[in-house]
């Protein structure tokens, strides 16, 4: 049982855009449950926002997380990320090229989506290939990670 569920607050009304979108890139991710805002008829706190999710549970590849159309308030930052274990390099590249669209926002295997989340695809080993100083500086330089480049950089 999952005791941390990350939450998700989208400014842009995207929420549900992102979850599907967040569905198809990872595997084994289901949708597990919806609500909306009510109609503002119901209640005028919700003046422009019936259709949009007012809660939604969803799981990326076992992982729970909880999202919302929250409204312009607060938008996601680098102070928060998702760090993306990799097998190998292909599975790198997989996540990089799904999950990359703001290529100023690349460095050292960080990259942010199109919702302004950002993602740390990183390999599995990463500790293992960022031992010495040659390898840390080689990390340094990339934006997506180079596995082989980091073996190389002994």
């Amino acid at each position: 049982m999952t005791k941390i569920v990350p939450s998700l607050w989208f400014a842009d009304n995207n929420c549900e855009e992102a979850i599907h979108y967040y569905l198809d890139v990872f595997p084994n991710s289901t949708l597990d449950e919806v609500t909306y805002y009510p109609d503002a008829k119901l209640d005028a706190h919700f003046e422009g926002m019936q259709g949009k999710i007012l809660t939604a549970v969803f799981h990326l590849n076992g992982q729970k997380f909880i999202a919302l159309d929250g409204g312009p308030s607060f938008r996601f930052n680098e102070a928060i990320s998702f760090t993306i274990e990799c097998a190998d390099q292909a599975e790198i590249d997989y996540y990089w090229q799904k999950l990359s669209h703001i290529p100023d926002s690349e460095q050292c295997g960080w990259a942010k989506d199109r919702f302004g989340i950002s993602w740390q695809i990183v390999p599995q080993n990463m500790s293992e290939l960022t031992q010495t100083p040659a390898q840390i500086q080689a990390m340094m330089g990339m934006k997506k990670i180079d596995i082989a480049a980091l073996q190389a950089a002994k």
